[in-house]
C-alpha cells in the first residue's frame, strides 16, 4: 500500500492516458515481486530435483532411515499413558522423560552414522559447500557460531541439554537438505550437524564437519 500511494502521488492523474500509464506502472511494480518469488521457487525446486542417480539414491536411503526411526519412536509413544488437556507441567515432564527413556532403550545399539552414514554425509557436505559460497557462507557461519552451543557434548541416543539453546536452522539451509518428517529436526552444534527428536530432544545421529 505504501508503494502504491507513493507512486500514485508522484504522477499526474488528469487525463485518461495518464491514468492508463499509472495503472500499467503499478501493475508492473506489484507483479515483479511475485514474478521473482515464483522464479526463485522454481530455481530451488529445480536444484533439488537435478540430482545425479547416485545422489538421488543417497537421499532416498537417508530419508528412509529417518522414517524407520520415526516408526520406532511412534511405536514407543503409542504405549505411553495418554496426556489429557488438563495435564500439569509435572505430568507433562514425566511423560517426556518416559518417552525419552523408552526410545533410548529401543535404540541401545545406536551409534554415530547409523542414519547419516557415509553416502548421506558426503551428499550433505557437498550440497552445503556448493550452495553456500562467499558472503552466504560467512553469514551461515556467523549464525551458527553465534549460537549458545559451546560446550555441548554431542552423543548419539542422549538428550540435547535442556538448558542450551537449540539453534534454529536458517531457511536457506533447510531448502538445500534432504527433507525430514515433522518429528525430526536438523540442528548445528559448531560444525556438527545433528538430527534431533522434536518431542523428546534425543540426538538421533550427527555428522562431523558439515559446515563448509
Amino acid at each position: 500500500m505504501l508503494r502504491h500511494s507513493a507512486l500514485a502521488s508522484c504522477l499526474p492523474t488528469r487525463s485518461g492516458m495518464r491514468h492508463k500509464a499509472i495503472s500499467q506502472i503499478l501493475f508492473i511494480a506489484l507483479a515483479l515481486p511475485i514474478f521473482f518469488a515464483a522464479a526463485t521457487g522454481q530455481t530451488q525446486q529445480t536444484s533439488a530435483t537435478n540430482l545425479s542417480p547416485t545422489d538421488k539414491e543417497a537421499v532416498k536411503r537417508f530419508e528412509g532411515r529417518v522414517k524407520d526411526y520415526v516408526k520406532l519412536r511412534n511405536a514407543v509413544k503409542a504405549k505411553l499413558p495418554k496426556l489429557s488437556k488438563d495435564s500439569t507441567p509435572a505430568q507433562i515432564e514425566t511423560y517426556r522423560e518416559r518417552f525419552e527413556a523408552g526410545v533410548r532403550n529401543a535404540r541401545t545399539g545406536a551409534k554415530p552414522s547409523d542414519i547419516f552414514n557415509h553416502e548421506g554425509s558426503d551428499y550433505i557436505r557437498r550440497t552445503l559447500k556448493v550452495n553456500f559460497v562467499g558472503r552466504d557462507r560467512v553469514q551461515l557461519r556467523e549464525i551458527v557460531f553465534n549460537g549458545e552451543t559451546a560446550g555441548v557434548r554431542v552423543r548419539v541416543n542422549y538428550p540435547y541439554p535442556d538448558q542450551v539453546e537449540l539453534l534454529e536452522m536458517p531457511p536457506t539451509v533447510l531448502l538445500n537438505l534432504p527433507q525430514l518428517p515433522p518429528e525430526v529436526k536438523y540442528r548445528f552444534v559448531g560444525r556438527n550437524l545433528l538430527l534431533v527428536d522434536r518431542d523428546n530432544n534425543l540426538i538421533l545421529d550427527y555428522m562431523t564437519n558439515a559446515l563448509p
